[in-house]
């Protein structure tokens, strides 16, 4: 009993501190939501791979071992999504996206939205100032260990300050674009912005 009244008190604190948007709840749990099936990887070392495409000098693709070759961080933050639940200091590790754009060929100076290429076809948009942040990863741990398959192994999106559906799972490509393109769930009704804030869970 009082550690429920502890863990209300909690959220109560959380909530006072301003880092729950309006309309959502905390949770302790973390809830697996996505459309279709979960990709498999029996050999991920030789199956997967990230490739990078549009206003960029050049096209490039990183294999497994040179991505995950290159220096990870560890960051800790809130994350919301639309169905309404959020996780306080949630613990990830991975390449800070900012870092990222060394490691791969120059960006034109026409660059401002990126698309997030999944598995399956899925896509994500998100401007480009968005994942200069440096809290926006390239994710592939959480809580210290390997993301689960569930959770977007062997790699996800990570934009903090959106609502959850922007930070894409089962990662396959960036492409680069001079302009905002929708992704795959702002097609089917979702709001572009997905601030959590104001509340932009679905289009007008």
């Amino acid at each position: 009993m009082f550690k429920a009244y502890k863990k209300q008190d909690d959220q109560n604190t959380a909530a006072e501190a301003g880092r729950i948007p309006p309309g959502q709840y905390v949770t302790d749990k973390f809830p697996v939501l996505h459309y279709g099936n979960v990709p498999s990887y029996p050999d991920v070392e030789q199956n997967w791979d990230l490739r990078v495409w549009g206003e960029l000098e050049t096209t490039a693709r990183l294999s497994f071992a040179e991505f995950r070759a290159l220096p990870t961080v560890e960051i800790v933050t809130d994350i919301h999504c639309v169905t309404r639940w959020s996780k306080l200091d949630t613990r990830w590790g991975g390449l800070r996206f900012s870092d990222f754009l060394q490691a791969i060929p120059t960006l034109l100076p026409t660059a401002t939205h990126v698309i997030a290429h999944c598995e399956y076809g899925f896509t994500a948009n998100v401007p480009l100032e968005v994942l200069l942040h440096p809290d926006a990863l390239l994710a592939y741990t959480y809580e210290g260990e390997e993301l689960t398959p569930e959770h977007g192994y062997p790699l996800r999106l990570l934009t903090p300050g959106k609502y959850f559906w922007k930070s894409a799972k089962w990662l396959r490509g960036l492409e680069f674009l001079s302009h905002d393109k929708l992704g795959f769930w702002e097609r089917y009704g979702y709001n572009n912005h997905a601030d959590p804030w104001k509340e932009e869970r679905y289009a007008e």
